[in-house]
C-alpha cells in the first residue's frame, strides 16, 4: 500500500539470541490492516522488529526475483519495506513448515530446488501459485494502491499452496471440489499458523480473545487489506472486515448441492468459499487443544506456541495418511483424530463435529480407533506411482459442448484410508459419491465460474461456456489436446477474485 507515513513506534520482538539491531528489519505482524477491533476505514498496523531471514537455506529454498535492498529499517509504503515485509513472511512460513514436514520434503519437481517469488507481477488484486513461482500483484482501490505481496496473510497462504503441493502433489490436479477447497483451506491454515510464530502475535490474540482462540480476532480475520480492497468494488464478495474469517460457524454441506458462487455471507462450492468449513473446524480444534493444555485457566503464549506446532504436526501427518477421494475433508479429519495424542482427541474431533465434517458415527469410530482401514486395503502411497496424479475418469464431451471428443479428468479415487463420512442435515452420514459424478460436479463448477481456458486450436468446442471475458490469470484450469482426447489440467491456485483491472 502506498503511503507517506513514516515508520511508527515499533513493538520489539525477540530476534534470537545474540541478534543485534543491525541484523533486524521491520515487517508486518500478520497484515497491514490487522486490528484488534476493526474500524471503517481501517487503520494501518504498526510494524514489528524481526530478524533478517535467510531464504536461500535448504531444503525448501526460496528466491526473490527483484534486487535485494540492504537489510535495514525502511518507511512503510516504500518498495524496500515491502521487499523485507514479504521476505520476512516467506521466511517465517517456510521455517515453520520446514520444522513440521517429513524429512526430505522438497518443492514439486517443476518448481526446482528454489521457489522463485515475484513480488509485483503487474496490475491485479491477485496472487497465485502455479507450480513454478509465487506471483503477487498490485491494484488500486479506494484511492490507494494495494500490494498483495505486502500482507503476511496473503504471502503465507500462497506459500501454503506450494508447501501442500510438495507434500501431497496428487491434490493439484485432482478433479474433486473438496480437494480444491482443501488446498485453499491449507493456505489459510498456513497463514494462521505462521502468524502464531511471533511472540507478540501470541500475546495479542490471547489478550483479544481472553484465551478463547475460536473467537473472531486479528488472527482469525485473514488478509484484511486485500479484503478491504476487493470490498471497494464488490462489497458482497468478501467478509465485512477481511477476506475470510476462520472464526465461523459454517456447517458442511454436500458441495454438489451448493451453487458454484454466492455472496460471502453464504456457502458455495467455489473452493475459497467452501474452504471456510475446514478452516473453521481447524481453528475450533486448535482452540480446543489450547483449552486442554490450560486446564481451565488462561493459557500462556508459550502454551499457544506449543499447541500451534502440535496441531500442525497432526495436520501434516493426517494429510500424508488421507487418501484422495471426493470426500477428502472427512478423510483428513479422521486421520487427524487418529494421529492426535489421546489427551487431544476429543478436542480435535469436536472441531470437526461442530462443522459437520465428521458425522457422529464417524467421530465415535475415530475416537475408538476403529476408523483406519487395514494397510492391505489402503492405496499405495502416491510417491510410488510414476505420476502423482490420480488415474483418469472419462467424461462424454458432447454434454459440455465438446462434440464427440472425450474429456479426461484426474478423478479416480484412491482406496479409502479411513471409514469416515461427513454429516448431513438431519440425521445420518453422507455417502461416498462415485468418482465419475464427483469429477463432473467439479468440471461443471469450473465451466459455470468461467475458470477454464480452452487451449485447443481450430475448434469451437465448449465455446458457449469457456469464452467469458475474464482475465487469463483467473483461469485456474485449461483444456488441452492429449492424443485423441481432451485433458483438463490445473494451471494455478489463485485468490479467486477478478478485479477487471489487469487488462489481459
Amino acid at each position: 500500500m502506498k503511503t507517506k507515513r513514516a515508520v511508527a513506534t515499533v513493538r520489539k520482538v525477540a530476534a534470537g539470541a545474540g541478534a543485534s539491531a543491525a541484523a533486524q528489519i521491520h515487517a508486518w505482524e500478520n497484515d497491514p490492516f490487522a486490528q484488534a477491533t476493526p474500524t471503517n476505514p481501517p487503520v494501518q498496523a504498526t510494524p514489528i522488529a524481526r530478524p533478517v531471514p535467510n531464504l536461500g537455506s535448504t531444503p525448501l529454498a526460496i528466491g526473490i526475483s527483484s534486487p535485494q535492498p540492504p537489510p535495514q529499517v525502511y518507511n512503510t509504503g516504500t518498495p524496500e519495506f515491502r521487499y523485507w515485509a514479504a521476505t520476512e513472511a516467506l521466511g517465517r512460513g517456510r521455517d515453520f513448515w520446514r520444522g513440521i514436514l517429513p524429512a526430505g520434503t522438497n518443492w514439486y519437481t517443476t518448481v526446482g530446488p528454489k521457489l522463485i517469488v515475484n513480488l509485483d507481477n503487474g496490475v491485479d488484486l491477485n496472487a497465485y501459485y502455479d507450480r513454478h513461482n509465487l506471483d503477487f500483484f498490485h491494484g488500486s482501490a479506494g484511492g490507494m494502491t494495494v500490494y498483495s505481496g505486502e500482507s503476511p496473510d496473503v504471502v503465507c497462504h500462497e506459500l501454503g499452496h506450494a508447501t501442500l503441493d510438495a507434500l501431497k502433489p496428487a491434490l493439484f490436479n485432482a478433479g474433486f471440489i473438496e480437494t480444491a477447497a482443501f488446498h485453499e483451506s491449507f493456505g489459510d491454515m498456513s497463514a494462521l499458523l505462521s502468524a502464531l510464530q511471533t511472540t507478540q502475535m501470541r500475546h495479542d490474540v490471547l489478550a483479544e480473545t481472553h484465551g478463547h482462540l475460536a473467537r473472531s480476532s486479528s488472527l482469525s480475520r485473514l488478509a484484511e487489506q486485500l479484503g478491504w480492497a476487493i470490498r471497494q468494488s464488490s462489497p458482497s464478495a468478501v467478509d465485512p472486515d477481511c477476506l475470510r474469517n476462520a472464526a465461523n460457524s459454517l456447517f458442511y454441506r454436500d458441495p454438489s448441492t451448493l451453487p458454484p458462487s454466492a455472496p460471502a455471507s453464504s456457502l458455495s462450492s467455489e473452493p475459497h468459499s467452501f474452504s471456510r468449513v475446514f478452516t473453521g473446524a481447524f481453528l475450533d480444534a486448535l482452540a480446543g487443544m489450547l483449552h486442554v493444555v490450560a486446564h481451565g485457566r488462561r493459557p500462556t503464549e508459550a502454551e499457544l506456541h506449543a499447541v500451534s506446532k502440535k496441531a500442525a504436526d497432526y495436520l501434516i501427518g493426517a494429510i500424508e495418511n488421507a487418501t484422495v477421494v471426493p470426500t477428502f475433508y472427512s478423510q483428513v479429519a479422521a486421520a487427524m483424530v487418529h494421529r492426535a495424542h489421546p489427551a487431544d482427541k476429543h478436542a480435535v474431533v469436536g472441531g470437526f463435529v461442530q462443522h459437520g465434517i465428521l458425522s457422529l458415527p464417524a467421530a465415535a469410530s475415530a475416537i475408538a480407533g476403529t476408523a483406519r482401514v487395514t494397510a492391505a486395503a489402503a492405496a499405495a502411497p502416491v510417491s510410488t506411482k510414476p505420476s502423482p496424479d490420480l488415474e483418469d475418469v472419462t467424461i462424454d464431451g458432447a454434454q459440455y459442448g465438446f462434440g464427440t471428443q472425450t474429456l479426461l479428468v484426474h478423478g479416480m479415487a484412491e482406496g479409502a484410508g479411513f471409514r469416515a463420512s461427513a454429516a448431513v442435515l438431519g440425521v445420518g452420514a453422507m455417502p461416498q459419491p462415485a468418482p465419475e459424478q464427483a469429477a463432473k460436479d467439479f468440471l461443471e463448477d469450473l465451466i459455470q465460474l468461467g475458470r477454464i481456458e480452452l487451449k485447443v486450436s481450430g475448434t469451437t468446442a465448449g465455446a458457449f461456456a469457456l469464452t467469458q471475458p475474464k482475465s487469463s490469470r483467473l483461469k485456474t484450469h485449461e483444456i488441452v489436446k492429449e492424443g485423441t482426447f481432451l485433458r483438463l489440467r490445473r494451471v494455478r491456485f489463485d485468490c479467486g477474485f477478478d478485479c477487471g483491472c489487469s487488462g489481459h
